[in-house]
């Protein structure tokens, strides 16, 4: 069965939008804003393009803390620096971090061509009910091709991450819960050491692997069962569906020209260590 377009493209484009996570320049843009911890960083550069909104207003869109989390740093953040500030600082420690990696891809055509294709791609979809796209899509879109590479594809994450977010919903599938589905889908086990997850108190991972024993979806020794396994496969296959629609503004000779232009930044990157394994 040939992989959804969707599919495809967030493998292409996701070592892209991880260089947020694993490389040292947009850490080192954020400490010179004053922050000095890696999560006030983070949730002042990723919540940026919502503005200086309640705690409870980031958790909701980003769904993947437990609670209290996002708390400890919104809007504590905005003592520090603005979100225009934050947004900018992060877009130029990518960027930094991108033009070191790709080298010489950097000044190439196949990488102007991606910038162009996946800018349309990532300003075509619908944004209702798409909070984290929709404060992406209100910002301009960069006119230099690596940074414009770049905002296109956090544009295209965080559109799929929302449409991620209510495909869990639809199986209520809380945020905890959504971490150990996906631990234990990457064979890791116990799903309680998974890493975004491993630090909680163990009173509440004994009660979120109790409640998914009780729902049938793990088994008395943490594994999946059958339908954990279906969930999670259903979960993944509507986020999928969702996250078609940027794709639909290419024609098809269109998607197969990104998807060529775009398999060697994302070699490289993935050669570099910006890829998903292991990001929660």
């Amino acid at each position: 069965m040939p992989q959804p377009d969707a599919r495809r493209f967030f493998e292409l484009t996701e070592p892209i939008s991880l260089v947020n996570f694993f490389s040292p320049e947009p850490h080192d843009a954020m400490v010179a804003l004053g922050f000095r911890g890696y999560w006030d960083g983070y949730f002042a550069g990723r919540s940026a393009p919502l503005g200086r909104v309640p705690a409870e207003v980031v958790d909701a869109a980003f769904y993947s803390f437990a609670d209290g989390e996002v708390a400890r740093h919104v809007p504590k953040v905005w003592d520090t620096t603005t979100p225009e500030a934050a947004h900018a600082a992060r877009q130029q420690g990518c960027v930094a971090a991108l033009r070191t990696i790709l080298g010489g891809l950097v000044e190439t055509a196949g990488l102007a061509r991606a910038a162009e294709l996946l800018a349309r791609a990532s300003t075509s979809a619908p944004v209702a009910g798409r909070v984290m796209y929709a404060g992406l899509r209100a910002l301009p879109m960069p006119e230099e091709p690596v940074t414009r590479l770049w905002h296109a594809a956090n544009m295209l994450r965080e559109h799929r991450c929302d449409g991620h977010v209510a495909a869990l919903v639809c199986e209520q599938i809380d945020r905890t819960e959504a971490h150990v589905l996906t631990a234990l889908d990457a064979g890791i086990h116990p799903a309680e050491s998974f890493g975004r997850i491993h630090h909680l108190p163990q009173e509440r991972l004994a009660e979120v692997m109790g409640g998914l024993r009780t729902r049938g979806l793990v088994d008395a020794t943490g594994h999946f069962t059958d339908e954990g396994r279906a969930t999670k496969a259903r979960i993944e296959a509507l986020t999928d569906t969702l996250a078609e629609a940027p794709y639909d503004a290419l024609e098809p000779h269109e998607r197969g020209e990104l998807a060529a232009v775009l398999e060697p930044i994302a070699s490289r990157l993935v050669a570099t260590g910006s890829s998903s394994e292991g990001v929660g």
